[in-house]
């Protein structure tokens, strides 16, 4: 058990892993099914089907017949459900009175074991999916951000893409949605945790009960690992022309992960913070300046290379000088005095206190613990506050060193062809700075 969080844990024969979080101050409890899998599981011809497996998973099983049969037992027991799909993991779940528990394990054990993927409903769903992929691509920035990641990712840009590609959502099969099933939705893959108003060992006996003939299998990625993102041996530009109120600048680097540089993972998570603060230089030189409109900078922890981010609006006129002074500001990161050691200090606190804060929903912080076990293990959420509080200015400075400063990466912008024109904007425009041009070529 966790002493800290109060995380108690069990670990079935079959592999399956158990998580259960006590809080008795409403009468609720969440079910949530956690599995390894996502966009970085699916070569090119299974490009957004667990996405398309996560609609699936709220239709028939064996158990009930369709999914009238399956909203009708939801409102039975006054189940809230959902779902999501992420890169690297995907999760399913359900809210409902504590009393409904046994019924609600044994439900989740009916939808997670024995899907029917019917034809019938598995052509009603396509459409729906699609629905989503349409509403994205209806907004200008979906298309800036889809022409930078295929620019960063390159050939395996799918498998940072929960998304997915149209084609292959249209095209999916039944015997697709069972190849998926078989070789990621096995309990040593898995993780289900239960939480709220209930007691540890009682849902210990429950998930015995109902989750051990759930079969063991091989391990998915002995045979198929994840892929390896070949670093960008030179700065990517794409210049993407829809029209747009202002323009919009999105800069990609390859970021650390929790595979190969964990450390790194805490002082990125710092150093962004910082830069974000109203009162850091980094905004107050890009945006009280004038140069910018507003600009965000972010990084996902991921086990496979995690992302860097920035994003920023600015004005047609300021464009080309925003992008320069970006590429300005990022060569001073490693600078003594970039940032002051209350900036530092204010970014680790306001990032305990968001940690702790997003704790008090439990029917939420399951989704949170659920995400961490998956891309990092446990452990590594279980000792976060306490690492980040050990970020040092030496740290940071490593990050960026070995992450951004002199780093290649992806940089697109979307903008007016009207506006694209008015300023003769060409892609050597978005380089960041005289020494990018140099190492570019260009």
């Amino acid at each position: 058990m966790s002493k800290d969080l109060g995380i108690k844990k069990k670990i079935l024969k079959n592999g399956l892993e158990v998580l259960v979080i006590e809080n008795h101050s409403v009468p609720l409890v969440t079910i949530e099914i956690c599995v390894k899998n996502g966009a970085f599981t699916e070569p090119p011809e299974y490009s957004g089907l667990s996405h398309l497996y996560e609609h699936m998973f709220f239709k028939a099983n064996q158990k009930i017949p369709n999914q009238e049969a399956f909203l009708e037992r939801t409102r039975e027991l006054g189940i809230i459900f959902n779902g999501t799909t992420g890169n690297e993991r995907v999760n399913y779940f359900f809210t409902c009175p504590k009393q409904n528990l046994e019924q609600a394990i044994e439900f989740m054990r009916d939808a997670t074991l024995y899907p029917l993927f019917d034809q019938n409903e598995l052509e009603k769903e396509r459409p729906v999916v699609i629905g989503e992929y349409d509403r994205a691509e209806s907004q200008p920035p979906y298309h800036l951000m889809v022409a930078v990641n295929k620019k960063l990712w390159g050939e395996h840009y799918n498998r940072k893409n929960a998304l997915g590609e149209r084609s292959t959502i249209l095209a999916a099969t039944q015997e697709q949605m069972r190849t998926i099933q078989k070789k990621f939705y096995i309990p040593n893959n898995s993780a289900l945790l239960i939480a709220g108003d209930v007691r540890a060992e009682e849902v210990f006996k429950l998930v015995e009960k109902y989750f051990s003939e759930w079969k063991k299998s091989e391990d998915p990625f002995i045979k198929n690992p994840p892929v390896t993102f070949r670093p960008l041996d030179k700065p990517e530009t794409i210049i993407i022309e829809k029209q747009f109120p202002v323009p919009v600048c999105m800069v990609g680097f390859h970021g650390p992960d929790t595979k190969r540089d964990v450390k790194a993972t805490y002082a990125a998570d710092v150093f962004s913070n910082i830069l974000n603060q109203k009162t850091s230089r980094f905004y107050k030189n890009l945006v009280e300046s004038g140069l910018m409109l507003g600009i965000n900078v972010g990084y996902q922890t991921e086990q496979n290379v995690g992302p860097i981010m920035f994003f920023f609006q600015s004005t047609q006129d300021k464009l080309k000088d925003a992008i320069k002074a970006l590429g300005q500001e990022i060569e001073n990161f490693d600078s003594p005095d970039y940032y002051t050691d209350e900036q530092l200090e204010t970014a680790i606190n306001t990032m305990a206190v968001e940690e702790i804060y997003s704790r008090e929903s439990t029917s939420s912080w399951v989704h949170n613990v659920s995400y961490w076990w998956a891309i990092a293990g446990l452990d590594y959420y279980e000792n976060y506050l306490k690492n980040l509080k050990r970020v040092s200015r030496e740290d940071i400075n490593d990050y960026v060193r070995k992450y951004i400063k002199g780093k290649n990466y992806a940089i697109g912008v979307l903008i007016s062809e009207e506006a694209a024109k008015t300023i003769d904007l060409k892609e050597s425009d978005l380089l960041l700075g005289t020494s990018a041009i140099e190492k570019s070529g260009k």
